[in-house]
């Protein structure tokens, strides 16, 4: 195709998207690089290094939990025929839809102190005070160990699940026909040959908990999440931020070379092999019913609890959570999601349509640059976006000040600043979406609609955009709920008296009230319940 004039106004609106929300990034890369920061050498002399610390360790237990979670559900659901496993499959994925911060508030209530669980052991055993027993104390670095565990692991049971059915089977028969038990059989043929999705599913979850803010927070375990945030409202050092965020960002890139290595190692192992239900092993007796209990255990301690806590706590708070300002911060929360939602989607459009329409060789690049966004932890999103907003504005006020305008933090003050980031975090979620519908498109549609005089625009209206109906239905949702559970990037970007679900969940439970925003939190595990039934249908049809 030869590079015409229409081709250049696609490519021109590609590169412009793909610089906008490229551009955070650059900035806090820029300024973590900028002279010493008095902030930042007195951080890094006292606490920087435990910070540092900690998160490491948060991520590797939170690895490790997960792993000896999801591997086991993974291979018993998918090889294995016990009771209830059909259920099983789907209901695993549901700790997905329960953010982090939930069920860390839920759980830590129940413990506490002042919880239940502690009320009822001094009752029955009459103890008086904590002197008289021992209990664990769930707000620790363990704890918050367990509480990350228990919502992120089923991103490694989807991976692993999906590596064991691609899978040859025909390697697990011929381990039985070696005498291999179905334990060992897991170990010496599964396992290694689905080192690499066990290594794509570990970085994600480790991705995602190093991003975490309210969990670890709320748990006063030190980490370089909560050092940004503290750096950016404690010290006012937007430098010194930036240089804690560039730290992370040093360890996603590391986990993210570790996880493509270990991909492109692996890639000779992959086979297509369904698994059915004549293929599975067929568990029995008191291994069926084992299989059975860890199962139910799981999805108890992870989902079916919290869930249940919130519900009570919903119906005996009702009059006082009930209320205008759930409304208000429900609608807020709508609005702001739906705007990116929309955003997101038109950029996406945009981008992978020029993709599908040049031939050039750096088509892709815009795709790539736009969606380096969703890498970053939110607090680092924040921080981020408000590097080139903050300098817009003070631009924009110092022009406009000899006519006697000054319009203050026009972008960095404002809602815009929330839209901004989180357009920049989940333009890849839309991006993904709207590609893969893309490419089950045939091309010789858009042959044949060339061919009938229309142009570029006029085939994307009216021929692909009715094709990706499904594809951007996919993308706006994702998009959509991903918005309403966003916390971190929401309470350091939100304007003056501006409150979203999220926000609200955390000021009430900061304050030890967690009754009180029990109908919104149950709201938002509601919204996220939502792109779990779309991926259960997928993968049934799938299979």
């Amino acid at each position: 195709m030869s590079f015409q004039s229409p081709l250049s106004r696609w490519q021109l609106f590609a590169w412009v998207i793909g610089l906008t929300l490229v551009t955070p990034l650059c900035f806090l890369l820029f300024e973590s690089l900028q002279g010493d920061s008095d902030v930042f050498s007195h951080l890094w002399n006292t606490v920087l290094w435990d910070y540092t610390r900690n998160t490491l360790v948060l991520i590797v237990g939170v690895c490790v939990v997960s792993c000896a979670l999801a591997l086991p559900l993974a291979w018993l659901t998918a090889y294995c025929s016990f009771p209830g496993r059909k259920q099983f499959e789907w209901a695993l994925m549901l700790p997905l839809a329960m953010p982090t911060y939930i069920i860390a508030y839920v759980y830590t209530d129940l413990f506490d102190y002042a919880g239940p669980i502690q009320i009822a052991l001094r009752n029955w055993f009459a103890w008086q005070s904590p002197d008289d027993y021992w209990f664990f104390d769930i707000r620790t670095l363990p704890g918050a160990i367990m509480m990350i565990a228990l919502v992120l692991y089923p991103y490694l049971y989807l991976i692993f699940k999906t590596a064991l059915r691609e899978q040859s089977f025909k390697l697990v028969q011929a381990s039985q026909g070696m005498g291999l038990s179905p334990l060992q059989s897991f170990y010496r043929v599964s396992l290694p040959l689905a080192r690499g999705a066990i290594v794509a599913g570990l970085t994600l979850i480790s991705m995602e908990t190093m991003a975490d803010f309210a969990t670890v927070n709320y748990f006063s375990v030190s980490t370089l999440t909560t050092a940004v945030y503290d750096t950016w409202l404690g010290y006012y050092s937007l430098t010194a931020a930036a240089k804690i965020s560039g730290i992370m960002l040093l360890i996603l890139f590391l986990a993210l070379m570790v996880e493509r290595f270990s991909r492109r190692k692996q890639a000779v192992f992959e086979r297509q092999s369904g698994v059915n239900s004549e293929t599975l092993y067929s568990l029995k007796g008191k291994a069926a019913w084992s299989a059975t209990l860890f199962c139910c255990a799981v999805l108890f301690f992870a989902f079916v609890l919290p869930v249940a806590v919130l519900i009570n706590y919903a119906f005996a708070y009702a009059e006082q959570a009930w209320n205008d300002a759930f409304f208000l911060y429900a609608w807020q929360s709508f609005k702001v999601a739906g705007i990116v939602c929309v955003i997101t989607i038109i950029l996406s459009l945009l981008v992978v349509f020029y993709q599908r329409i040049s031939t050039q060789q750096y088509s892709l690049v815009p795709g790539r640059l736009a969606s380096t966004g969703y890498a970053l932890p939110g607090t680092v999103l924040a921080i981020a976006a408000l590097l080139p907003l903050t300098l817009l504005d003070d631009r924009l006020n110092t022009w406009l000040e000899p006519f006697g305008a000054v319009p203050g933090l026009l972008l960095s003050g404002t809602l815009f600043a929330i839209i901004f980031a989180y357009v920049v975090r989940f333009y890849a979620i839309a991006h993904g979406a709207v590609e893969a519908s893309f490419m089950r498109i045939s091309p010789s549609l858009d042959m044949a609609s060339q061919s009938m005089g229309k142009s570029y625009g006029q085939t994307l209206r009216k021929v692909h955009i009715p094709l990706l109906r499904r594809g951007i239905l996919t993308a706006g949702l994702l998009v959509f709920i991903e918005c309403m559970k966003e916390l971190p990037a929401a309470l350091l970007l939100r304007p003056f008296n501006f409150e979203t679900l999220a926000t609200h969940v955390f000021q009430y439970v900061s304050d030890e009230q967690l009754e009180l925003a029990s109908i919104s939190a149950l709201a938002i595990v509601v919204v996220g319940l939502v792109p779990l039934y779309f991926v259960n249908r997928s993968m049934e049809q799938h299979s």
